[in-house]
């Protein structure tokens, strides 16, 4: 069974709290595990989250602040100590070449697995075509560099057993028409609609521009730092990050489906008041404050 969901291992930004770890989130795709921004204790919040070594495909970071990688050495270290049969691939900017290396070699280990280094640059790439999707990175604003990431998946079709009951299609039929486009005078057009492919986008760090709307456009399931409340905007412009308001009003703006708020200050002690106030700029849909170890499932297709 294919499953798609993210798992939340940490949320605090800068300092982990006495609830909250640093930052750290799984998305489990279709059998594949992408790990973003694997803060201090990510191994731990792992261990307790019930997510192994053996599920990590991808690890990406989007910039080099202690909050989002200095767990990248134990996590690196954990895969290669459990033996992990499959290549990983970590995503970084490419700026930080320096620090990726010094976390990956911090201290001694064998290495037992193939760790692929494919580092971003630019104001945008696309980091890897498979068949369940396609990943991309978009450069984001904020002191040091710092990219977001988006997965899509490939647009499909969706068969209606309506028209196939009507036209009489069943049984291993239905596979040739799939295949072959029609079958005996009937158009795969004729008994099928196209299914947008779900979308997903992980956007930490960053001031509003114009990367953090073309990450979220149409997202299914949108990650995004609240780091402030809209009280303080002025300190999360000049810090380079966005208010529950901001992040509210760009997912309003983009057709999010379920927005996820995450990466808060230590300043505040009520959770609350991020729902409050993405609610009053704007924002309808799904709304979830993250907590560690929560675990949040893509939405079902429209």
């Amino acid at each position: 069974m294919s499953v798609r969901e993210l798992v939340i291992l940490g949320t605090a930004s800068q300092v982990p709290t006495r609830h909250r770890n640093h930052n750290g989130y799984v998305l489990r795709w279709d059998g594949e595990g992408l790990l973003f921004d694997p803060g201090e204790g990510t191994q731990r919040q792992m261990l307790r989250a019930g997510v192994a070594a053996h599920d990590l495909n991808r690890i990406c970071v989007t910039h080099f602040h202690g909050d989002h990688s200095l767990g990248l050495a134990g996590v690196i270290q954990r895969i290669n100590l459990d033996r992990v049969p499959h290549p990983v691939t970590a995503h970084y900017p490419a700026s930080g070449r320096r620090f990726f290396e010094r976390l990956r070699y911090a201290t001694a280990y064998k290495e037992m697995v193939k760790l692929a280094p494919e580092p971003v640059s630019g104001e945008r790439q696309m980091l890897a075509r498979t068949k369940g999707y396609e990943l991309s990175a978009r450069r984001l604003s904020h002191p040091v560099e710092s990219y977001g990431y988006r997965l899509v998946e490939p647009d499909g079709r969706r068969m209606l057993p309506e028209r196939l009951a009507e036209l009489g299609i069943a049984g291993p039929d239905i596979g040739r028409l799939q295949r072959q486009g029609s079958l005996g005078g009937v158009t795969l057009d004729q008994v099928s609609e196209e299914r947008r492919g779900q979308r997903f986008a992980f956007i930490m760090d960053t001031r509003l521009c114009e990367g953090v709307f073309e990450l979220a456009e149409g997202c299914d399931l949108l990650v995004i730092e609240s780091t402030f409340t809209d009280e303080d905007r002025v300190l999360a412009t000049e810090h380079g990050h966005l208010t529950a308001g901001q992040a509210a009003r760009v997912a309003a703006e983009s057709g999010v489906r379920h927005l996820v708020l995450t990466h808060f200050s230590q300043r505040y002690d009520d959770p609350e008041i991020f729902e409050r106030q993405a609610r009053a700029a704007g924002f309808a849909g799904e709304l979830t404050v993250a907590r560690d170890l929560m675990t949040v499932p893509v939405p079902k297709r429209a």
